[in-house]
C-alpha cells in the first residue's frame, strides 16, 4: 500500500493444485473406491477457490492454477479435499494447512503434502489480546498468597460461523497442581491461595468458544501462557495466536497426499520517497539508446526465467503512460534477430511477455464484452461437439456434433470481428506499432503486417481466453470435462485462424488442412473462416489504423459481468438483525444491477448503472459481518455481503468500473451504517449528512487495475536483489567486453546477456547497484522481528 509510513502487504498468491494420491483412509469401512473429489483453497477458514470435481478416482489429477491478491491478513493457507456428496453434504477427506510464516519454505517448488484430518478442534484462526498481572496479597490469617489477574482486551480474525460473525466467550484455566476454571467475557480475576503457584511450572490457558444458543458451542481456539514469565506487580500485555486444542496432535489413518505448487510474494512497502530513484531510472528506460542498456531491459535479461518479473514493470510503465514507447523499442530489438516472417513473435521473449501482460491488464473488459456472452451460452447449453472418432461416445452423431461446433466457432468469430469499437485504445496503439515495425523489417511480405498482430490477439489473447475462461474471470469456476473439450476444439480453430488469417481467400480455401485426426471435421469451420477472411482483415486494419474512430456495429446491448449468490440486507431497515439479511442472486451487466430470489428468475429490484454514485466496502462493525460492501445510488443504499474476501474485492472492482464515468459520482461516503438515528462511523444524526470518508478514486482510462506504483517498485527491488549475482556478472561482462574487443566467448556465463553498448550498460548496472544498496539500508533500518507473545 502506498503510504508515508512503513507497511507490510500480504501480497500475491499463486497456487497450483496438481494431483492427489491414495485419497481417503487406507483401510476400514470408510474406504471409498469410487471417490468423486474436489479441492478448495481457503485463507484461514474462508474459501476463495474451488476446483472442478474429478470423477471416481483415488489418485485424481486436478491440474489447476489459481492466482489472487490477498486482500486481508491471514494465518494459514489451507487446501481441503472433499468427497462429493449426492444426497448429502460434501464430506471432508483431509486437508493441508501451511502457516503464513512457513510459506517461504515451499514457495516456487512442487511438494507432496500428507493430508491431515479435518477435526473441528483444529480448525482455528485469529488472535487474542491478553493482559496479565501477578500480585502478592496478605489474606485474613496473615499469610501470603498469589493473585493472578487476567483481562481479555480484544480478539481479532475470528472465523465466521454460518456466514456470520461469531458470539464468543472465553474460559480461563490454571494448569498445575490444582486446576481452576472460569467463564469470562471481558475481565476475569483468578485467585489461587497456594504458594506453589509461583514455584511450580504453571500455565494459564485461555479457551475461546462461540455461544451456540440453541446449538452446540463451537471451539474457536486456545492459547497457553506460562506463569513463569510474569513478575510481581508487572503488567504483561501481548497478542497471542489461537492454537488448536491440544496443539492439534492426533494419530490418524493415512488419508493420502496432495501435490501442490505454491508461490507466495509478500511486500514490505517503504515510504514513497524511498522509491523515487529506482522508479525514475525505470521510467527513463524507453529513452535509453540502445534499449538493451535500460534498467527495465536489464531486469528482464537477468530474470528471463522468471515470468513474474515482467508484470511489475508493465504495470509501472502503464501507470505513467510509458509502455508503448518501451514495447516499440524492445520489439525493434527482437525483429532484428528474427530471420523469417513466418516465425515473427512466436518465442517467449521480453517483448512478447510485455505485450501478453499488457493485454491481460488492459483487455479484461474487452474480453468480457466480446467473449463472455457466447462462452456463457456454450457452458450453459452443454451441447456435444466431439468430432474425434476415437473419443465419440455411444449414441453420438458426428454430423450433429460437427454442426454444433461450427455454430459455436461462427458465434465466437463473429463476436470478435464485430468488437472493433470495444478494443481499448492502448491495445490499438501497440498493435499499430507492431504492424509498422513488422512491415519495415519484412518489406517484401505484404501479409506480415497482419500476422504480426494476429499472433498476439488470436494466439495469445482470444484463443487462451476461450480455452481457460475461468482464468480471465469470464466464468466463476473451471468448466466440466465435456465443456472443456468443446472449448479446446474452438480454441484450436481460433489458433488456426490466427495462423492463416493473413492469407488471401483463394490461398486459404485451397490450403490442405493438416490437423490430424480432425482434418475433415474442421473443414466446414475453416470454410466459414475463409469466407470471412476479408472481414477479419478489415477488423485488423481498424485496430491498427483507426483506433480513435467509433464504428456502429451490431453488438449485444447487454454484457453480463458477474452473477453470484450473496447475502443482501433489506433496504431501509432501521435496526440491525439477522433476519434483515436474505440470500439473493446479484447480477450486474453494463446497463443494470439487479438482484433475484433465484438464479434466472425475474428481478426483485433493478438499479440502472447510470444511477450508481459510489461502490465502497463497509466496516465490519456496521452489521457485525465480514466482506460487506455498499452500492450508493439515487435510492436507499444497497448493503451486500459477498461469499469471501476475494469475491468482495471483485464485486467492488466490477461495479466501480461499469459506473466510473457516471457524472454524479460521490466524493465522500459513510463507511458504516445509519442505525437508530445516527451514523455509526461519525455519529452524525442526519441521514442526509455528506460522507465522512473520501471515496476510492476510479481510473477513467481503459485500465481495469488500480496500480500501486510503490508496491510495484518494491517488487522490482526484490527481483533485482534476488538476482544480484547475475547483475554482478553482467557488470563484469560489460567491463570485459569493453576491454577485450575480440570475438565473443560463447562459454562464458555472461554470453546469455544482451549487451549492445557495454559502456552504457555498465553505467546503468552501476546505478541499479547503488540504488539497491540504499533501499536495502532503508529496509534494514525499518524492519524488525516480532516474537510470539511480544508487545
Amino acid at each position: 500500500m502506498a503510504t508515508s509510513t512503513f507497511s507490510c502487504e500480504d501480497g500475491m498468491e499463486e497456487d497450483g493444485v496438481s494431483e492427489g494420491k491414495n485419497l481417503g483412509p487406507c483401510s476400514g469401512p470408510n474406504r471409498q473406491r469410487d471417490l468423486c473429489t474436489f479441492c478448495t483453497i481457503s485463507l484461514d477458514q474462508e474459501e476463495v477457490f474451488r476446483t472442478k470435481v474429478f470423477d471416481k478416482s483415488l489418485s485424481p489429477f486436478y491440474g489447476e492454477d489459481f492466482y489472487f491478491e490477498i486482500p486481508r491478513p491471514f494465518q494459514c493457507l489451507s487446501f481441503y479435499v472433499f468427497a462429493k456428496g449426492v444426497f448429502q453434504r460434501d464430506l471432508p477427506v483431509g486437508k493441508v494447512s501451511i502457516r503464513k510464516e512457513e510459506l517461504c519454505k515451499f514457495s516456487g517448488k512442487e511438494h507432496w503434502f500428507g493430508l491431515q484430518p479435518v477435526d473441528p478442534n483444529s480448525e482455528v484462526q485469529g488472535k487474542v489480546h491478553l493482559e496479565m498481572r501477578l500480585n502478592e496479597l496478605i489474606i485474613e490469617n496473615g499469610s501470603m498468597c498469589q493473585q493472578l489477574l487476567v483481562r481479555i482486551i480484544e480478539c481479532q480474525g475470528l472465523p465466521l460461523i454460518s456466514g456470520q460473525n461469531c458470539d464468543p466467550y472465553a474460559t480461563v484455566s490454571l494448569v498445575g497442581p490444582c486446576i481452576c476454571k472460569y467463564h469470562i467475557h471481558l475481565v476475569c480475576v483468578i485467585e489461587c491461595f497456594s504458594l506453589s503457584l509461583c514455584v511450580c511450572v504453571c500455565v494459564c490457558r485461555v479457551d475461546l468458544w462461540n455461544n451456540g444458543n440453541l446449538a452446540q458451542d463451537v471451539f474457536l481456539g486456545e492459547t497457553r501462557v506460562s506463569v513463569k514469565i510474569l513478575r510481581n506487580d508487572h503488567i504483561h500485555r501481548a497478542w497471542y495466536l489461537l492454537q488448536p486444542k491440544g496443539n492439534g496432535k492426533s494419530k490418524t489413518d493415512d488419508l493420502g497426499s496432495l501435490r501442490l505448487n505454491v508461490t507466495y510474494t509478500e511486500d514490505n512497502v517503504l515510504p514513497s520517497a524511498c522509491y523515487t530513484p529506482l522508479r525514475t531510472l525505470l521510467l527513463k528506460s524507453p529513452d535509453i539508446k540502445p534499449i538493451s542498456a535500460s534498467a527495465a531491459h536489464i531486469l528482464g535479461d537477468i530474470c528471463r526465467e522468471r515470468y513474474e518479473a515482467v508484470l511489475p514493470v508493465v504495470r509501472l510503465l502503464l501507470h505513467h503512460s510509458r509502455l508503448v514507447p518501451f514495447v516499440s523499442a524492445i520489439t525493434v530489438l527482437e525483429l532484428e534477430n528474427t530471420q523469417e516472417a513466418n516465425t515473427i513473435f512466436r518465442g517467449n521473449s521480453l517483448a512478447t511477455r510485455c505485450i501478453d501482460d499488457m493485454m491481460k491488464i488492459v483487455g479484461r473488459s474487452y474480453l468480457t464484452v466480446t467473449l463472455k456472452p457466447v462462452l456463457d451460452e456454450i457452458c450453459d447449453s452443454n451441447k456435444t461437439c466431439e468430432i474425434d472418432p476415437i473419443k465419440l461416445k455411444e449414441g453420438d452423431n458426428v454430423e450433429v456434433n460437427k454442426e454444433n461446433l461450427q455454430g459455436y466457432v461462427q458465434k465466437v468469430f463473429s463476436s470478435i470481428t464485430q468488437s472493433s469499437s470495444s478494443c481499448p485504445p492502448l491495445m490499438c496503439d501497440v498493435f499499430r506499432s507492431l504492424r509498422h515495425m513488422a512491415s519495415k523489417r519484412f518489406p517484401d511480405d505484404p501479409h506480415v503486417q497482419y500476422s504480426a498482430v494476429s499472433s498476439f490477439v488470436f494466439l495469445r489473447f482470444f484463443a487462451v481466453a476461450v480455452l481457460s475462461p475461468h482464468t480471465f474471470q469470464l466464468r466463476p469456476h473451471h468448466p466440466d470435462l465435456e465443456v472443456s473439450r468443446t472449448l479446446t476444439l474452438i480454441s484450436k480453430t481460433i489458433q488456426t485462424l490466427g495462423s492463416w488469417g493473413s492469407l488471401s481467400k483463394n490461398k486459404l480455401v485451397c490450403m490442405n488442412v493438416s490437423y490430424q485426426p480432425l482434418q475433415h471435421a474442421y473443414q466446414s469451420s475453416l470454410v466459414y473462416i475463409s469466407q470471412s477472411t476479408f472481414l477479419y482483415i478489415d477488423w485488423l486494419i481498424f485496430l491498427v489504423d483507426s483506433c480513435d474512430v467509433k464504428l456502429t456495429v451490431p453488438i449485444s446491448s447487454h454484457y453480463l459481468f458477474c452473477y453470484r449468490e450473496i447475502q443482501k440486507r433489506a433496504q431501509g431497515r432501521k435496526r440491525i438483525g439477522k433476519r434483515n439479511f436474505k440470500k439473493r442472486w446479484l447480477r450486474v451487466t453494463n446497463r443494470e444491477l439487479s438482484y433475484h430470489k433465484h438464479r434466472g428468475k425475474e428481478a426483485l429490484c433493478i438499479i440502472p448503472v447510470k444511477n450508481i454514485r459510489a461502490v465502497e466496502k463497509l466496516y465490519e462493525s456496521a452489521f457485525n459481518r465480514k466482506n460487506m460492501f455498499q452500492v450508493l445510488h439515487s435510492e436507499k443504499p444497497l448493503y451486500v455481503q459477498a461469499g469471501n474476501c476475494v469475491e468482495a474485492s471483485e464485486w467492488v472492482e466490477v461495479l466501480s468500473q461499469v459506473s466510473r464515468c457516471n457524472p454524479d459520482r460521490l466524493g465522500t461516503f459513510h463507511p458504516s451504517a445509519y442505525v437508530a438515528g445516527a451514523w455509526l462511523c461519525c455519529r452524525s444524526l442526519s441521514d442526509n449528512q455528506p460522507g465522512c470518508k473520501p471515496c476510492t478514486p476510479t481510473l477513467l482510462a481503459n485500465l481495469q487495475l488500480d496500480i500501486d506504483c510503490d508496491r510495484e517498485t518494491e517488487r522490482i527491488f526484490s527481483l533485482l536483489t534476488s538476482s544480484y549475482s547475475k547483475l554482478q556478472k553482467m557488470e563484469d561482462a560489460c567491463a570485459s567486453i569493453a576491454v577485450y574487443q575480440g570475438p565473443p566467448r560463447e562459454q562464458d556465463d555472461y554470453s546469455l546477456f544482451t549487451i549492445q553498448d557495454p559502456k552504457e550498460t555498465f553505467h546503468t548496472v552501476q546505478q541499479i547497484t547503488h540504488i539497491l544498496e540504499e533501499l536495502q539500508r532503508e529496509h534494514d533500518t525499518r524492519s524488525g522481528t516480532a516474537q510470539y507473545g511480544s508487545q
